[in-house]
């Protein structure tokens, strides 16, 4: 039996592929590999993409994240408050600067940052001297940027989005990374923008930010040579580069089968299921689908037993990793939201490239589950 994956980024090369394979061969017959036409080009039209001003592209997302940090001089002594319920790499990046990680809850239908949590955190910091927050657009939706970004501004932190499942989502006609300071993305090869190997990118409309990005992005190199700060060494190569500017081209059409996909989802009503809600005035790109379920291990033994794969992002919140437990503060009153997600929620097959009869195939399993 065929299995469905939840991601198919052999699916998305192969529907691109005469047009990647030109790519990868004029670069290759360039002779120049690192930082030259292709990544320029890419982070002009990246930019232009996302409603910014400047992209800085970079060797990951996480780099991204490290990168817009260390540019804004935060580090050790200063907090950063973000979630627990996200990739690891957005709690490792401040872990990397030096500063410590502060997590507030998420909100249990939009399963992103909780600006009330946020807020309470804020204003009870007993001393920590909360330098940045970071916001997460989990799973493709966008969190309450506009609310964030007022708190970020009341309490003097800078807000910086973690957009690296959100390329093209919106949030009140903007595209995410642009309601803060800065916005750090990934192109990890199963993004909805994913490159063929790894990659990131901070965007910002502030110049000066902008500025020392790039040059602590290599060794704080104005000169070649000659390192005029402590810089690092994150560099998008230019075969990434030209794949991404190949796939930017069809992003939209790509996010738009998401929704499409996620619409005939929705159809599915049962009382065991809880799909994901829509946020007014903003735009979801769907990297992940993910569901709520309370009997989540009889679901996916279901599924899998009619050929259908299923992940958990993320089965363990990240206060309780043996890797961070004991590196991060914890917002008042824990995170309780939090932990009930990390028990109930399950990511279904979606990718643009999803035939209709596997979507449909999908649709079965779910309305046949219990019976």
């Amino acid at each position: 039996m065929k299995t469905i994956p939840v991601a198919n980024p052999g699916a998305s090369y192969h529907a691109h592929k005469d047009e990647l394979d030109r790519a990868v061969a004029r670069v290759l017959a360039s002779g120049w590999y690192i930082m030259g036409h292709e990544v320029q080009q890419f982070e002009e039209e990246f930019a232009s993409f996302c409603g910014a001003s400047e992209c800085i592209s970079t060797g990951s997302g996480t780099d991204a994240l490290v990168l817009i940090l260390r540019a804004l001089g935060i580090g050790p002594g200063d907090a950063v408050v973000t979630v627990s319920h996200t990739a690891v790499a957005t709690v490792a990046a401040v872990d990397l600067v030096g500063a410590r990680p502060v997590l507030v809850d998420v909100d249990p239908v939009s399963f992103t940052m909780s600006p009330d949590h946020l807020e309470e955190t804020l204003a009870s910091s007993s001393g920590l001297p909360i330098r940045a927050i970071i916001p997460v657009n989990l799973y493709g939706r966008a969190a309450d940027l506009e609310r964030i970004a007022r708190l970020g501004e009341r309490y003097g932190a800078w807000v910086i989005e973690d957009c690296a499942q959100a390329h093209g989502a919106t949030y009140e006609g903007r595209g995410v990374g642009t309601a803060g300071i800065a916005g750090a993305f990934s192109f990890y090869p199963t993004k909805n923008l994913g490159a063929l190997g790894d990659g990131g990118a901070v965007i910002t409309s502030n110049e000066g930010l902008a500025a020392r990005c790039r040059l602590i992005k290599q060794y704080g190199w104005r000169t070649r040579y000659i390192s005029e700060t402590r810089g690092m060494n994150t560099r998008l190569d230019e075969l990434q580069a030209a794949v991404l500017r190949v796939k930017l081209g069809y992003l939209r059409a790509a996010n738009e089968r998401r929704q499409a996909i996620a619409r005939v989802y929705r159809e599915v009503a049962r009382p065991y299921l809880t799909h994901p809600e829509p946020a007014p005035g903003s735009d979801h790109v769907f990297h992940q689908y993910v569901v709520q379920v309370d009997a989540r291990d009889e679901l996916r033994s279901h599924l899998s037993a009619n050929g259908i794969d299923t992940a958990i992002l993320y089965p363990v919140p990240i206060h309780r990793q043996a890797g961070y437990a004991d590196r991060v503060t914890l917002g008042p009153g824990g995170l309780p939201a939090t932990e009930r997600l990390c028990g109930r929620i399950v990511s279904l097959p979606i990718y643009p490239e999803m035939s209709d009869a596997d979507v449909m195939k999908v649709v079965g399993a779910l309305s046949t589950f219990g019976q």
